[in-house]
């Protein structure tokens, strides 16, 4: 029984359960709206993250996006300067070759003209060689011997002279010696060299005794040998004399003097077969000397000339060099500061490489980023990008 004010109801009257039903059925909905509520706010909270999340992935996506389209736009700029280069190399090839077509064209049109003026040059002096074959061949009867040459005496002495002078002018300064120079005494000598006392000036004297050396040459029995040794001996010793008498002047000259033999062979004979002559002209103190050794003799004497004067020149060399050595010192300071220099630079170029190796590995590093392989972050955080030292 249920009592409400003045009125009193059973349980099983049906307004009673009616009553009952809807208060238990909105308690219910009650109950179920909280539920929901609570629910709902669960659901909220549980969703930020994602919703934050699906936010950022809005935001690489549309990063992406703007990277493909400048990728894309790169290599447009690629393919058109590419294609550009390949349109300019295709010009200059074109171009060169051209040029070396026409270089072609002109060094085989000289070529052509060169050899056409070639042959008609071969052809002239074919001529001129038949022409000068033809005046050999006539004048072939009247050429004169070496030996018809020297069978003279003066035209004999002329070629020592000539010989003598060829020497002495390779081997000396020209103010160094005189030729055909006239003595005290009025002798005139071959050649005087004028060097420093002691010794003095030394003469030379060009002698060719040619007539004894062919009779000892053409000698067939041992009476025309002795006659011919005999006859070189006379020859040689008169030479030796005569030098010795007219070139070696107390005062004037060295205490000695060179004998000139223009010829090798009556040289090595004379040192082969006759020693005592070369014993009697050491004697006399005329040295014997053929072309060879006249020309290592004449060295020695540039030598002593050269020693010489750098003596006389003593003063101004001292001078010379320590004018040198202020030269010396001024190079090795401005050295030292070029090499100051070249380590600075050096450490500048050491430092430019550290840079550049730097910069190389960070572009690699850009170079092998993968963005496909990209996945959302479960916890996103943003990282400060650092300049390195």
């Amino acid at each position: 029984m249920i009592q409400i004010g003045e009125k009193t109801y059973a349980f099983d009257d049906p307004l009673v359960m009616t009553a009952l039903a809807g208060a238990a059925i909105v308690l219910l909905v009650l109950i179920l709206l909280i539920i929901a509520v609570r629910a709902a706010g669960r659901s909220a909270r549980l969703a930020e993250p994602l919703s934050q999340q699906i936010g950022q992935m809005g935001l690489r996506i549309q990063s992406l996006g703007d990277g493909q389209q400048q990728l894309a736009g790169g290599l447009n700029h690629v393919s058109e300067a590419q294609a550009a280069s390949q349109a300019n190399m295709l010009r200059l090839m074109e171009e060169r070759l051209s040029t070396v077509s026409a270089q072609m064209n002109e060094n085989l049109h000289g070529s052509a003209r060169r050899t056409a003026q070639s042959l008609g040059d071969l052809q002239q002096r074919l001529m001129a060689i038949d022409k000068a074959q033809d005046n050999i061949t006539k004048l072939s009867g009247d050429v004169l011997t070496l030996q018809d040459i020297l069978s003279n005496k003066q035209t004999r002495g002329a070629f020592g002279e000539i010989q003598l002078t060829d020497i002495v002018s390779k081997a000396l300064p020209a103010d160094s010696y005189k030729m055909q120079a006239t003595l005290s005494n009025g002798k005139r000598a071959d050649c005087l060299i004028h060097l420093p006392n002691p010794p003095g000036p030394i003469c030379i004297d060009s002698k060719f005794p040619l007539e004894a050396y062919e009779a000892l040459r053409n000698a067939k029995t041992d009476w025309e040998l002795n006659e011919a040794a005999k006859f070189l001996r006379i020859s040689v010793r008169k030479h030796i004399r005569d030098i010795s008498e007219k070139y070696i002047l107390d005062g004037e000259t060295a205490d000695g003097a060179l004998m000139f033999l223009p010829s090798e062979a009556v040289y090595a004979e004379l040192h082969a077969n006759f020693p005592e002559l070369v014993r009697d002209g050491f004697a006399a103190r005329v040295w014997i000397v053929s072309p060879t050794t006249c020309m290592a003799t004449l060295h020695t004497m540039r030598a002593i000339l050269k020693d010489s004067r750098m003596r006389e020149q003593a003063g101004a060399i001292r001078r010379e060099l320590g004018l040198l050595f202020g030269d010396v010192e001024r190079l090795s300071a401005r050295v030292e500061n070029l090499d100051r220099h070249f380590n600075q630079a050096s450490k500048d170029i050491s430092d430019i490489k550290i840079s550049a190796d730097k910069a190389g590995r960070r572009a690699r590093r850009l170079d092998n980023f993968d963005f496909e392989e990209l996945a959302p972050d479960t916890d996103p955080t943003i990282i400060k990008l650092t300049k390195d030292s």
